[in-house]
């Protein structure tokens, strides 16, 4: 990597995908902002002016509440990508809220600048239709889960899945945080964690999971963690291993000069 490149990078690998020219039109615009845990980046039915990018291990989470007062989680999204506004043209109602799970630094964007921008690159508009998708995809692969797996297995794929966005073994998680994330009640949730202590897969502590075996956690996950993996790999050419995300590779500059090729159900076009 040049070096000039190195010296630029933001933290955030989906920016950091983008060519120079291409992330000129956008990170002259960009806003440094660092949010602490709990803070809410928009809330369902405002409007949403901004597309926000957390940086390195930051995590935000996309929450559905109910009038009862429960909430579930329908994905989360680190340093490979963003929310507001990404399969939306922005600045229309959130249909979701946006809560930040894990404390730090992040970008923003105003949604008009993101819309300038695709308009100016077919490399950027290319770029974040695939990450769109990609989004879509795991919003899609968690409903399914959510009403085919049992606890176990969600609660596997939902540490693995943080576990990729922060890229190490201890996640700064609260038992009261994780069962309102599962959507279930915590003591019930400090029996399935107990249990999965029991495996030798987890070490729980105050305020942190510990993961101790990851191949034996993936391997009694349901599969829907390796399918989001794979559709990330498959459509946003994101190298996304057994330690998280690596850097995402831009697109090739044919690639780039052609409409953005949506693949909801079956991987890329070739």
């Amino acid at each position: 990597m040049p070096a000039d490149r190195a010296a630029s990078l933001t933290g955030n690998l989906l920016l950091d995908a983008l060519r120079e020219p291409d992330r000129a039109l956008i990170v002259p615009h960009l806003e440094r902002v660092s949010c602490d845990k709990g803070a809410i980046v928009f809330e369902a039915g405002t409007e949403v002016a901004h597309i926000t990018f957390p940086c390195d291990q930051t995590v935000v989470a996309l929450i559905i509440g109910t009038r009862d007062g429960r909430c579930a989680e329908t994905a989360s999204i680190g340093r490979e990508g963003a929310v507001g506004g990404i399969v939306s043209a922005g600045r229309v109602p959130a249909s979701t809220e946006a809560i930040v799970q894990i404390g730090g630094p992040m970008l923003r964007l105003e949604a008009d600048r993101l819309q300038d921008a695709k308009r100016r690159s077919p490399e950027v508009r290319n770029l974040f239709a695939r990450y769109g998708d990609c989004l879509l995809a795991q919003v899609l692969q968690a409903a399914a889960c959510n009403a085919l797996h049992p606890i176990e297995q969600r609660c596997l794929r939902w540490l693995l899945t943080l576990q990729d966005r922060i890229g190490g073994d201890t996640l700064p998680i609260t038992h009261e945080l994780l069962a309102s994330m599962l959507g279930v009640q915590r003591t019930y949730l400090t029996r399935i964690l107990r249990t999965l202590q029991d495996q030798g897969l987890i070490r729980v502590g105050r305020g942190r999971i510990t993961v101790l075996d990851r191949r034996a956690m993936s391997a009694s996950a349901c599969e829907c963690h390796a399918r989001v993996q794979r559709h990330f790999k498959t459509v946003l050419g994101a190298v996304y291993s057994a330690d998280g995300f690596d850097r995402i590779e831009p697109p090739s500059p044919t690639e780039g000069d052609r409409e953005p090729a949506l693949a909801l159900h079956g991987g890329a076009r070739r």
